[in-house]
């Protein structure tokens, strides 16, 4: 089956009620897990990859392993996503790489650190949305902040500071004509979200129930949405790691937003905790080993089976076979009929 288009794995997540997991990957093994629990499972599912990952990968690395994936599991539905295209520019490179959906953030300006002004965003975006439509790519924008920094990406602000407004937000989707839109409600990037488990001061899900309410057909998209179990805290540090207690965000917040029109949920460090306490794990009990593939076959398997559960969770489990994929071409006709239309 070909790399498929994220809007559409989205709209059948719509009909049936439920998210799909956006699982963040920079090389084989990631990709093998992510792809193994989706099979498992009957998944749809989306890989994505930052700025950082593409350079660490280099694209045409990555993009021959999503082909290959696609070979080795052609039943299951791929979307491949930029993740925080920090600039038109950046869109474009994946777009013309072989993405199918990308994400223009921006909220931040393009060094992706400086919060952007909202006409900003809007000009960017919309020029993202003109170029990917074309060819039948889905664009995922963002209004509003996170906290936090990852892969070198996102301001470090207060994230409850730059929360999305549900007005501003009506307005940002009319003008770009966005897929998708990842809202700012008080998470942040990496593993430190939050300093306890999360409640209404912090974890802003109303403001996904009011955007819903005035925006009933637009794909919401919950970003910094790792749970950070505690049991993977523990392993990390029972095996030599240094991890300072922290929350992320509960599944049943994850839910809640599902019920209320996310339909997109990222999540990484869950992933990389997984990875690190397998390989930590695995080097404590056979410190004389030193063959790659000893230590990644468990970091793998680990991997997978934290994808898996989120797949269950998500409600996306069962859902593979549920559809034909369309082909890009066909994405780009509707895009322009719409077009038409408006």
């Amino acid at each position: 089956m070909p790399l498929v288009s994220m809007r559409q794995l989205l709209d059948e997540a719509t009909k049936g009620n439920y998210g799909v997991g956006a699982f963040n990957v920079n090389n084989m093994e990631q990709i093998q897990a992510i792809l193994e629990a989706a099979r498992k499972t009957k998944s749809p599912v989306i890989i994505q990859a930052s700025r950082g990952a593409r350079k660490y990968t280099n694209d045409r690395f990555l993009y021959h392993l999503m082909l290959a994936a696609s070979e080795v599991y052609p039943e299951i539905p791929v979307a491949l996503h930029q993740d925080h295209g920090n600039s038109p520019a950046t869109c474009k490179s994946a777009i013309a790489m072989g993405f199918t959906s990308v994400m223009m953030d921006g909220s931040l300006m393009d060094d992706g650190k400086t919060p952007a002004s909202f006409d900003y965003n809007v000009r960017v975006t919309r020029e993202v949305v003109e170029v990917a439509h074309d060819k039948g790519v889905t664009v995922e924008g963002e209004l509003g902040c996170l906290g936090g920094i990852e892969d070198g990406h996102g301001a470090g602000v207060d994230a409850l500071s730059h929360l999305t407004d549900p007005e501003q937000a009506v307005e940002f989707v009319e003008r770009t004509g966005i897929d998708a839109l990842a809202v700012a409600i008080g998470t942040s990037h990496g593993a430190y979200k939050f300093s306890r488990k999360p409640d209404g001061a912090v974890l802003v899900m109303d403001r996904i129930l009011e955007i819903h309410r005035r925006l009933p057909q637009v794909h919401l998209v919950m970003h910094g949405s790792s749970s950070v179990p505690q049991e993977l805290q523990d392993i990390v540090n029972a095996y030599g790691g240094k991890l300072k207690q922290t929350w992320g965000v509960p599944i049943e917040e994850i839910q809640l937003g599902i019920r209320h029109g996310v339909r997109k949920i990222n999540v990484d460090t869950d992933n990389r905790l997984a990875i690190t306490g397998a390989i930590r794990k695995f080097f404590a009990e056979q410190p004389e080993e030193f063959d790659p593939r000893g230590y990644l076959t468990p970091a793998r398997t680990a991997m997978e089976q934290v994808v898996a559960s989120r797949m269950v969770s998500f409600g996306q489990a069962g859902h593979a076979g549920d559809y034909e994929p369309l082909p890009l071409a066909v994405m780009a006709r509707r895009y322009a009929e719409e077009h038409v239309r408006v």
